[in-house]
């Protein structure tokens, strides 16, 4: 019928125009940035780029990818929340945690010694080995068990089950990065961002940075922590976190 077509037309219409807008466009630029980095030579990097050197890079690049768009979607929901609260609050809160945020990093970056990112690189190997370790004695444990109640024999059916789905390694790269994000600074600024931005625009441009960053992290983790200087990334970031804040006074909390 004519209405149900220009019923999809009007929505198509809609939905083009709410990407067309500045707003969706400037939080997807400023999440793209800071998601950059902030990731870079961090934790969750790391994993990605070590596991990628024993595993399937695309196993791994799905783990890890799944774990970084869940946690982005977790953040924006929870920055959205947020706009219950008075924009005033939240305006000053989330300039106030920029230029906390830029100054850190600034600090950070000052005191970090040149071979930081091969530092944290080791820390994430040495980290991976033990889990690594443990994963090898549950599976022995495993093993030896003989004669188990029924619900052990349930918990294990269920471990199968999962097993099934998603191998051993898919899990442990998930876990490893999902935990690995939390709490971290890209996730916090995702929030205030959210708060703020368009959450449209926040999460597509989070969930796009942390691709390319995986993607690199995969593709030649090694090769970007031994080229790429961990303290000169952090200098910068502190410097882009702190122009944020400057934009974000400079355009009000009514903007």
């Amino acid at each position: 019928p004519p209405s149900d077509a220009s019923d999809v037309g009007s929505m198509y219409t809609s939905l083009l125009d709410r990407y067309m807008e500045p707003g969706f466009w400037h939080a997807f630029f400023v999440s793209l940035a800071v998601i950059i980095v902030s990731e870079i030579g961090d934790k969750t990097f790391f994993i990605a780029a070590i596991m990628a050197m024993k595993h399937s890079r695309l196993l791994i690049f799905s783990a890890a990818i799944s774990a970084l768009v869940i946690m982005t979607i977790l953040s924006v929901l929870l920055g959205f929340l947020t706009t219950v609260i008075p924009a005033f609050y939240t305006f000053y809160a989330a300039t106030s945690l920029f230029v906390v945020f830029g100054f850190r990093m600034l600090y950070e970056g000052y005191n970090m010694s040149d071979d930081e990112g091969k530092e944290e690189l080791e820390e994430v190997q040495i980290e991976l080995k033990k889990k690594e370790e443990e994963m090898g004695n549950k599976k022995t444990a495993s093993d030896l068990e003989t004669g188990s109640s029924e619900s052990d024999k349930t918990s294990s059916a269920l471990k199968k089950f999962f097993s099934s789905v998603f191998s051993p390694i898919f899990v442990t790269a998930f876990t490893m990065t999902f935990l690995a994000e939390w709490g971290d600074r890209s996730q916090i600024t995702t929030i205030i961002l959210s708060s703020r931005e368009d959450p449209w625009g926040v999460c597509i441009g989070g969930c796009f940075g942390h691709s390319l960053c995986t993607v690199g992290a995969v593709i030649g983790g090694r090769m970007i922590a031994q080229r790429i200087s961990v303290k000169t990334v952090t200098l910068i970031g502190g410097v882009v976190f702190l122009l944020f804040a400057v934009s974000s006074l400079y355009q009000g909390p009514d903007s």
